[in-house]
């Protein structure tokens, strides 16, 4: 082969190194622990780390609080830059619930410290 023919697009890839080189993981090592705890499915099975994929099926990665539902598209044997990853892949997840932060507890200047009482307040204000 030279420098100006391209290489053959495989027909399958296994499921770790696509994950991990279309950004979905920052790690292959990431990738294969999640499929080792059931984190991916593809077609609604779970998987290990060398189930091959093929375009068309649906990679469903668990997150916590969140489920990643993708389409492939195109399959990538080696990581690439963000916008040709997005390329690889159609998103049918729902979208994100937004995050929900307490408020930091402020207190009046030179009331001192907090008592023990106010300390506890605090904790479960930011508990919630």
């Amino acid at each position: 082969m030279t420098r100006t023919e391209s290489p053959e697009q495989p027909t399958s890839v296994r499921v770790d190194v696509w994950l991990w080189a279309v950004r979905v993981f920052k790690t292959r090592s990431a990738a294969t622990t999640a499929c080792r705890a059931g984190h991916v499915k593809i077609d609604g099975t779970s998987v290990k780390a060398a189930q091959p994929v093929r375009p068309g099926q649906r990679v469903t990665v668990r997150r916590p609080g969140h489920e990643q539902v993708l389409e492939v598209v195109r399959l990538l044997t080696k990581r690439v830059g963000a916008p040709v990853a997005a390329t690889a892949y159609v998103d049918h997840s729902a979208p994100r619930p937004p995050a929900r932060y307490a408020a930091v507890p402020r207190r009046d200047r030179g009331a001192g410290r907090p008592t023990k009482k106010d300390r506890r307040e605090m904790d479960r204000l930011r508990r919630l």
